[in-house]
């Protein structure tokens, strides 16, 4: 089995509330000094699949992050936790690069590789939640997708998967080549050994540019997102009360009304 695995570095979901900045200006996170960024948790599971598939069935893991800062220390975990080898993608013309403009860097980077037999990704990131990449990847590479998957099995050359729903599960029989998204109902994905970290500290990893991918410059960065980040803030949970009374109930209901309707939207 050939597998191919996304992650994507984020800030540490347990972050103290205290340590989380925001530049207003720039509509940006202020990352917190000496808080190193992590494997976003849903990518975690995606290499723990990968991982009980090739000790099932054999095979190889390779693992693409894209961007150009925090990016290797998570790579590094990814490779600590079995993976066997990992390329950073990061190029200034990635840089803004929207969910659709990812997925298709990511897809450049497949097509790369060349021969695969399954992508697996986390259902969604665990910063910005869209949940999108992963399955418009599958819609530029042309294969079958299935997201939110809590379990997944190899058996006489498909791929069998299990996918979280409102009311339960369903079960799916895949052809491969084809790209899972993995959901948290799936478990817990494992810490790497010692011996894990050790060989992800000597590990060469090769970064990838735009000129390595091919990437048209019109579908990536900022000039080519679909979606704009119009304001990033920190929001406020101030609460106010005022009294509204009258000389009965119906006299402090329509000065009620007469308050409400006077509030702008």
């Amino acid at each position: 089995m050939e597998i191919i695995v996304c992650i994507k570095p984020v800030l540490d979901p347990d972050l103290p509330p205290a340590k989380f900045v925001v530049d207003s200006k720039k509509n940006q996170v202020i990352p917190p000094e000496g808080m190193p960024f992590v494997m976003s948790p849903y990518d975690a599971l995606a290499v723990e699949a990968a991982l009980k598939i090739k000790e099932a069935k054999g095979g190889k893991i390779t693992v693409f992050t894209l961007g150009s800062k925090f990016t290797e220390e998570v790579m590094r975990k990814a490779i600590a936790m079995g993976a066997d080898e990992g390329f950073i993608l990061t190029d200034a013309s990635f840089e803004d690069s929207d969910g659709f403009a990812t997925a298709y860097i990511l897809s450049q980077a497949v097509r790369k590789i060349g021969k695969f037999d399954l992508i697996l990704c986390g259902r969604q990131a665990a910063d910005w939640d869209a949940g999108m990449v992963g399955s418009v990847m599958a819609e530029y590479l042309g294969i079958p997708v299935v997201i939110r998957a809590k379990g997944i099995e190899v058996l006489d050359g498909k791929l069998k998967v299990e996918r979280v729903v409102a009311n339960g599960s369903e079960i799916f029989d895949l052809a491969l080549p084809a790209l899972v998204t993995l959901s948290s109902e799936m478990g817990q994905a494992r810490i790497p050994s010692g011996w894990g970290i050790i060989t992800a500290a000597k590990k060469q990893i090769p970064k990838w540019s735009a000129a390595d991918l091919g990437t048209d410059a019109s579908k990536t960065g900022g000039a080519a997102a679909r979606n704009g980040l119009v304001r990033l803030y920190v929001p406020s949970y101030e609460r106010k009360c005022e009294y509204v009374t009258g000389k009965d109930p119906a006299e402090a209901a329509a000065k009620l009304a007469e308050k409400i309707l006077a509030i702008k939207p």
